[in-house]
């Protein structure tokens, strides 16, 4: 089936204000205070995980594929050219059989909040990301952890929602939207995680590894 030439311009167009949106919503970000609060929130996790700690994140939909995907840059590798030992991080959005097993013998909004009173501890970070700041599994995460002495970050959408006032710092992107906000917010996650790759490695809390360990073409690439 061929587009006819207004059907043709019609997609290009909104295309092109997708794409804008999303340029948008970036540079509103880099107005705001957002890049100073990404490097206090690396600072504290870096801080915690040379002290014993691990970095916890949970979300819903495509912000726990973001989750799973941010663990695994810290807990692999990221960067193809820094070959170092592994960062203790964990995605609480990987189990089938728990959050099945939790929606179904309890509810879907305790998921997080089980995970973190049986795995958390005090000195450990947690990070929740919900485009809406609604998700009630995340805020009750985010409420657990600090009962428990667990430092709570937020990557949040909207007003931030009553996800905002449980986290100890967030980024809050504006907007109605959830995938221009989930597009920012992988953005902040990739940069949140070189920039805890890079402290820990400056200040010699994790060491770079011999290349020789590297032993198979996989081990090579970087988590996707």
């Amino acid at each position: 089936m061929e587009f006819t030439v207004q059907e043709r311009k019609k997609y290009i167009d909104i295309t092109r204000n997708q794409w804008m949106t999303s340029l948008e919503l970036k540079t509103q970000f880099l107005k705001g205070n957002g890049i100073e609060t990404l490097v206090s929130m690396a600072d504290s996790i870096a801080s915690a995980i040379a002290q014993g700690g691990k970095l916890m994140l949970c979300g819903n939909g495509g912000s726990a594929a973001d989750a799973q995907h941010l663990a695994c840059e810290l807990l692999v590798r990221l960067r193809s050219s820094k070959n170092r030992a592994p960062i203790p991080a964990l995605s609480l959005a990987l189990d089938t059989s728990t959050i099945t097993a939790c929606t179904n013998d309890y509810n879907f909004e305790q998921l997080y909040s089980r995970m973190v009173q049986a795995l958390g501890r005090p000195g450990d970070v947690l990070l929740g990301l919900t485009t809406s700041g609604r998700s009630k599994n995340v805020i009750n995460a985010l409420k657990t952890a600090r009962e428990l002495g667990i430092v709570t970050f937020g990557f949040l959408g909207g007003n931030g929602g009553l996800a905002l006032a449980e986290c100890d710092l967030s980024l809050v992107i504006p907007g109605t939207d959830p995938n221009r906000i989930q597009e920012i917010h992988i953005t902040a996650g990739h940069i949140l995680m070189d920039l805890i790759e890079s402290m820990l490695l400056e200040r010699k809390e994790i060491a770079l590894m011999d290349e020789a360990v590297v032993t198979s073409p996989s081990v090579t690439e970087t988590c996707p």
